[in-house]
């Protein structure tokens, strides 16, 4: 059965791009295609770990998962990683609805699988951090490849508090 979500995400795209005067020209000069994920899993993984560290399960959230997509997809576009390469993180969050009191955000490129990935996170100072951050409860992934850049895929996980 197709995923009918990605539709939504160019819409919600294109929506946030023509709305936003100040919202930078995003480089969409490299093909990108994106990957369907079993978001569901990617939550249990992570309330996994967290519950490691007596910290409370994550539920996936349709806005984080859009403002993840849309992280992603800039920064396949333009075959690197960066924060701020769709905006700031602060004025996605507030675009998704969310406040940018409890929220991060966790970019990877290279990794094949979602458990590839995690390990990355895992491993990191600053995005374990991010995903042990007990305020946490809501995430959204997503993942976009590029196959004529260097890295092939870039990975987004969004996380904000209630």
């Amino acid at each position: 059965m197709p995923n009918l979500r990605f539709p939504a995400v160019a819409t919600f795209v294109a929506v946030m791009l023509a709305g936003c005067g100040g919202s930078p020209i995003l480089d969409t000069s490299q093909p990108t295609v994106p990957v369907i994920l079993d978001e569901q899993a990617a939550a249990a993984a992570i309330s996994r770990y967290r519950a490691q560290h007596g910290l409370s399960p994550v539920v996936i959230d349709s806005r984080l998962i859009s403002a993840a997509s849309l992280q992603a997809q800039a920064n396949a576009g333009a075959g690197r990683l960066s924060h701020e390469i769709a905006g700031s993180f602060d004025s996605r969050m507030a675009r998704a609805g969310f406040g940018k009191r409890y929220a991060s955000e966790n970019l990877s490129a290279g990794s094949e699988t979602f458990d590839q990935v995690l390990a990355r996170w895992k491993a990191s100072p600053e995005h374990n951090r991010n995903m042990l951050m007990p305020q946490l409860r809501r995430i959204g992934i997503a993942r976009v490849d590029a196959p004529g850049t260097r890295y092939k895929r870039f990975w987004a996980l969004v996380m904000a508090g209630e």
